[in-house]
């Protein structure tokens, strides 16, 4: 059997809170997987800290200030937080600690106090409850609710210096709790700003430093705001655009903060971090440096790491190095200690995958292995070294990756295209590209003479000496997601999504073997080494081992499913990884019962979609959906590894011949350079020899003069020297019975001073008596008095004693300086005098201290006064303040009340003015009633006009008939107005009930103003009948103990709070559909105004235009009337007929000039119809304009029900 134990991890795991620390100087944690990582950086090598079997991934780290402890959170079926101990050597678990009978899922933060005694976990939904433990002994000591769904906890931390006060950070909650009497309780609950409070750090004993969405630093002594910085306007100080600051907002999000020892440190939006340092204020801080997270060359879009948030900060213990890890796993180091212009991170071990991995494989002769990614990328990792090799990004994503087994080329496969690229020393090359579609997978085989690549349902078969097509394999009905070639080549097993599994011949291209089965799907594969047995995983929770297409081995798996498998190159552990991202070892074959599934480690937190196993059965190699890749180091242990040929890694690369010759030149142009510098240098050197010759010559000759003239000066110095010695023995003896002198005199002045200051601290000593006596009568007295008394007692004290004191030092000085010269004059003065001085002085300063005393007893004692006074001076305002936040209640209550009323009076107006309009509604429904009747009017006296011009034109039917039909649209259309008066009243009803619920609700409004006037009353009597008791504090603080119970409680507070905020959007909700209601009404009678215009003047020019067209009919006929009554008169004049006769009665009656005369009559009375026609011929341009632009249409549905006016058009005039 073999065991599988992580040795090496490239990847960040990501959504982990705190997932940053350093152990020491050497080692950092970091959580990858589903592991905790300790990397050090120097060796390049890694320890773990595996999660527990059911474990569901990481949520949370937290390391001890005094890094003896790791605290994980994990996802289980109830959230669990282990503390493991941590030591050089060994790392051991310690404590496991849960919420106990609450139902908690996760602990979404964690947090050691600064003695590591105590912790605290904060857990998620939906109770949002934080946790405080004493974890050495596994006790709950007590919990709070912080949180809520709308205003989820980010980050919890206890004070520094004292373990009872936690700070707790979230959207909208800032919260200071301190555990006290057995529980925890907030301090100081003031209102704050609602904001997004992301992160927050303690940078001393009372101030945290906090940091919010919208880029803002604030800085709270527990929750008093004391600074405040905008870092929009410190990153855009020159713009004044507000969609930039905007904008600005929403990306600068401070996600991060730690604090050091000059400030503290902070992520600044994305791929930034600030410096920030205190200021000499203590209570400011100003921007000191800005480190930018560098760009990537190898990427597509280098501008895109940029934009990568910090997640997590750390300081090394030295507080040098500052390490950062970002939301797309990956970490960043910048020594802090060097300086430079413009700063920025590098790679803390190596640029890691920020997505899923999607494609995994290794080769044979070098010690590689290939990785692709969503994030666009493939990566070449070198597993004996630990490092990345190489890295590429590409436009497009790739699906799969294979090494070839040489490790010189790779084949990276993309949705529309397969490229064959040589690996170089630095980069990727491209060497072949085919343009294929749908494909999903490659592998190379193991020989490295031909590759596969899947293409939907085929697998295609090509050779790698002719980069040609040998083989098609067609058989699969789905798309083929996985292909296997056997050790010797000659088989390739591939399976498709439906669970199909199929053998084939690659030398035939036959199907050797088909494995399906009806009721359930193949899951995973493998091939055993001697290309006869496949290894298959089903859904029905079993492993088999089929030959051709027989069972021969069926296994139960426990109800575990496995997401994938890879066999060993020996054909005896069959490794399989789980979709929870654990790994597990099966021993081969498989009808062995004892140790058949062995667990081996929870790797990943997402399945394990691949693995591998390196060519000499060392390494298992993992990825993940998490985008880590995880290195297994194999332990075999009952079998002994077939230990073939050790491999001979071949150290060979591709290079090109241009690259070649450039730095064949380069070496060349190098060399030349180096023989010149030498040539230059050996020259140089001669020169310089030559100089240091001269300059010591030089030197020799100046050092000999310089030794005769120092002899020279010696001896003259030596003869000085003798002569002064004489002098000094004369004026010593002269200074000595000087000295004598003076002591004697001064002794006799000190012994007078002194018994002067004895009877002067005497005298004092009395006074002070006095005085006390005098103190304490004074202190039974007022408190004025007493503090008066106690200043001026305090200042004569204080001047008198500092009076002494500077006599003192200026006796002590003087005494010291005459001792200091007679000790440089004389040696030894008698012993007698020493004795008395001391004696002397040891007496004044028994003295001195026993005044000292006592006066440090009467500043004791005024301090003391002074602490109650300023005490009392506390507590009267606290009652003062107490006192304005209820003047404040009162007049914010006030307030909106007097915002109630200005809504009422604007109730009322808005009535009057819907009034108004209902009143103008009526009058313009009024008046197109008259205009219906003068319309009715109008077509009446246009049908008798009609049928008038029937009977007398015969000609004209048609036009008459078309005149006809005009009038039936008119009587349609005043149908639709008489429709639309009966919808105008349902909308009057409407409104009027809509009114009445309006008045009902200010009917309510009043009595609730009424309620909250009484209630203000009693609360006003009550704050008087408390204020009578202002001299008595205790008495006033009850009185207003009771008003708080009586009056305030804090359901009441939130029901109220409620409330307002409800009726506020109640109203802004009404005041705004009322105005979109008016707008819409407002709106739809216009457009229906324009419409009936339009439709109206059209009209009125088709009757106008039709009018006139028979006008012009007539008149035409009139003047052809006219000429047959010139050609009659002509042919009367010819006949010569008399007048009388032309006149007879009854030749007038069938005369063509009774016809004339009947015509003039006709044309008198047209004579109104001519003015009318004219009148209408004058309509206004702006009818006109619209009449051409906007042509006639049907009334729709809308202008039906919305619109109620109907346009004003003058009905034409009675004849």
């Amino acid at each position: 059997m073999a065991d599988a134990e992580p040795h090496f991890v490239f990847g960040v795991q990501s959504g982990v809170a705190n997932s940053l620390f350093y152990f020491d100087e050497e080692n950092i944690i970091f959580p990858s997987g589903n592991n905790c990582v300790f990397y050090d950086i120097k060796r390049k090598c890694q320890r773990f800290i595996q999660a527990t079997e059911k474990s569901q991934g990481m949520l949370a780290l937290a390391i001890s200030p005094n890094r003896l402890y790791l605290a994980v959170s994990e996802r289980c079926e109830k959230g669990t937080i282990t503390v493991y101990e941590l030591h050089q050597d060994y790392i051991r678990k310690r404590k496991v600690l849960s919420g106990e009978d609450t139902p908690e899922q996760e602990f979404v933060c964690v947090a050691f106090s600064h003695d590591s005694q105590y912790l605290i976990g904060q857990s998620g939904e939906p109770d949002w409850t934080l946790f405080y433990w004493m974890w050495q002994r596994k006790k709950l000591i007590s919990t709070v609710k912080t949180g809520g769904p709308s205003s989820p906890i980010y980050k919890v931390s206890f004070n520094p210096q004292d373990n009872a006060q936690i700070c707790v950070t979230g959207n909208g909650v800032f919260k200071v709790f301190r555990y006290a009497e057995r529980a925890l309780k907030q301090m100081h609950t003031q209102k704050q700003e609602s904001l997004n409070y992301l992160s927050h750090e303690w940078v001393s004993e009372n101030q945290v430093v906090v940091g919010t969405d919208r880029g803002q630093l604030l800085l709270f002594e527990y929750e008093d705001l004391q600074w405040k910085t905008n870092s929009i306007t410190t990153q855009d100080s020159g713009r004044s655009v507000e969609k930039n600051q905007e904008e600005a907002a929403q990306l600068l999000r401070v996600t991060a903060i730690i604090a050091y020892s000059k400030g503290f440190v902070c992520s600044l939006g994305p791929g930034t971090v600030c410096l920030f340092q205190r200021t000499k204020d203590k209570d400011s801080y100003r921007k000191l440096r800005e480190i930018q997270v560098p760009s990537d060359p190898y990427s597509k879009d280098p501008t895109q790491v940029k934009k990568q948030e910090i997640v997590s900060l750390c300081l090394s213990p030295s507080q040098k190095i500052l390490a950062t890890s970002t939301d797309r796993g990956q970490l960043y180091r910048i020594d802090l200690s060097a300086e430079r212009d413009q700063p920025q991170f590098e790679f803390l071990s190596h640029s890691f995958h920020c997505g899923a991995i999607t494609g995994l494989s290794t080769c044979i002769q070098k010690p590689l292995l290939a990785t692709c990614s969503v994030d666009r990328t493939v990566r070449i990792w070198n597993f004996e070294t630990n490092m990345l090799e190489l890295y590429k990004g590409f436009a497009e994503v790739p699906h799969s990756v294979a090494l070839h087994p040489t490790g010189l080329s790779i084949l990276v496969v993309f949705s529309k295209k397969l490229s064959w690229l040589n690996l170089l020393i630095d980069d990727f090359r491209t060497f072949k590209e085919y343009p294929l579609t749908g494909l999903t997978e490659c592998a190379f085989s193991n020989g490295g003479h031909m590759f596969a690549v899947v293409c939907e349902t085929t697998i295609h078969l090509y050779s790698t000496i002719t980069s040609e097509n040998v083989l098609s394999l067609t058989g699969h009905r789905k798309k083929v997601s996985c292909i296997l070639w056997s050790e010797d080549d000659s088989r390739l097993v591939s399976r498709d999504v439906d669970g199909a599994v199929y053998k084939w011949n690659t030398h035939s291209g036959a199907l050797e073997a088909e494995i399906v089965h009806e009721s359930y799907m193949y899951t995973t594969i493998a091939i055993a080494p001697d290309s006869k047995n496949v290894f298959v995983m089903g859904t029905d929770f079993t492993l088999k081992e089929i030959h051709g297409t027989q069972i021969l081995t069926e296994v139960p798996t426990n109800d575990v499913t496995f997401s994938t498998t890879a066999l060993s190159r020996s054909g005896r552990v069959l490794f399989c990884g789980t979709p929870s991202g654990t790994v597990m070892a099966i021993t081969c074959p498989l009808f062995e019962p004892k140790d058949l599934f062995q667990y081996q480690g929870q790797g990943h937190s997402e399945p394990i979609t691949k693995m591998v196993i390196t060519f000499d059965d060392k390494f298992l190699l993992t990825i993940s959906e998490d985008g880590c890749l995880l290195i297994w180091q194999i332990i075999w242990k009952r079998y002994v590894q077939k230990k073939d040929k050790e491999l001979c890694y071949l150290k060979e690369i591709y290079i090109i011949k241009s690259d070649l010759e450039e730095k064949d030149k380069l070496m060349q142009g190098l060399k030349a350079q180096v023989k010149e510098l030498k040539i230059e240098n050996r020259f140089q050197l001669q020169l310089k020899d030559m100089d240091y010759e001269r300059e010591v010559r030089k030197m020799t000759g100046e050092c000999t003069q310089e030794i005769k003239s120092l002899k020279t000066k010696n001896e003259v110095l030596t003869l000085e020297n003798e002569r002064l010695q004489l002098f000094h023995k004369k004026t010593m003896e002269v200074m000595a019975q000087d000295n004598s002198k003076d002591f004697r005199i001064l002794k006799a002045d000190t012994y007078q001073k002194l018994t002067h200051e004895y009877e002067m601290s005497h005298t004092l000593q009395l006074k002070s008596q006095k005085k006390l006596d005098e103190y304490e009568k004074r202190l039974k007295s007022t408190e004025d008095h007493h503090r008066r008394a106690l200043e001026d007692l305090s200042r004569c004290y204080e001047s008198r004693l500092q009076e002494n004191i500077l006599k003192l030092t200026v006796s002590e000085g003087s005494s010291h300086q005459q001792k200091r010269e007679y000790e440089l004059m004389k040696k030894m003065i008698e012993e007698d005098a020493d004795k008395e001085i001391l004696d002397i002085r040891c007496k004044y300063e028994q003295k001195l201290r026993e005044e000292k005393s006592i006066a440090m007893e009467y500043r004791d004692e005024t301090g003391v006064m002074r602490k109650k006074a300023c005490h009392v001076q506390k507590e009267m305002n606290n009652k003062s303040t107490e006192i304005n936040s209820l003047k404040l209640e009162l007049q914010k209550r006030q307030n909106v009340i007097e915002a109630l009323k200005k809504d009422t009076v604007g109730f009322k107006n808005e009535i009057k003015l819907r009034n108004s309009n209902v009143e103008d509604k009526e009058k313009c429904i009024s008046e197109l009633r008259k205009m219906i009747t003068d319309l009715d009017k109008s077509n009446f006296i246009m049908d008798c006009r009609i049928k008038e011009l029937l009977n007398k034109i015969e000609p004209n039917e048609k036009t008459i008939e078309e005149i006809g039909e005009q009038i039936h649209k008119m009587e349609g259309e005043l149908q639709l107005f008489k429709m639309q008066n009966t919808q105008m009243e349902l909308i009057n009803s409407e409104l009027k009930v809509k009114l009445k619920s309006s008045e009902a609700e200010k009917h309510r409004e009043t009595h609730r103003l009424r309620s909250t006037e009484c209630r203000l009353r009693r609360f006003k009597s009550d704050l008087h009948h408390c204020m009578e008791f202002i001299q008595e504090p205790k008495k006033l603080k009850d009185c207003i103990l009771k008003l708080h119970g009586s009056y305030i409680e804090p359901s009441d507070v939130e029901f109220i709070r409620k409330q307002d905020a409800v009726k506020q959007e109640n109203i802004s909700q009404m005041f705004s559909e009322h105005k979109d209601m008016a707008r819409n009404a407002v709106c739809s009678l216009e457009n229906k105004m324009a419409r009936d215009n339009e439709t109206h003047q059209t009209h009125t020019l088709r009757i106008l235009k039709e009018n006139g067209a028979l006008i012009a009919e007539i008149n035409s006929l009139r003047q052809h009337l006219i000429v047959l009554e010139d050609h009659l008169c002509v042919c009367e004049n010819h006949l010569g007929f008399s007048k009388k006769e032309k006149q007879s009665p009854v030749e007038a009656k069938g005369s063509p000039i009774s016809v004339l005369a009947g015509l003039k009559s006709e044309e008198e009375a047209g004579r109104p119809v001519q003015l009318q026609v004219v009148q209408l011929k004058k309509p206004s341009e702006g009818t006109k304009a619209c009449a051409e632009t906007n042509p006639p249409r049907p009334p729709d549905r809308d202008d039906e029900l919305g619109s109620t006016v109907q346009p004003q058009v003058a009905p034409p005039p009675t004849p």
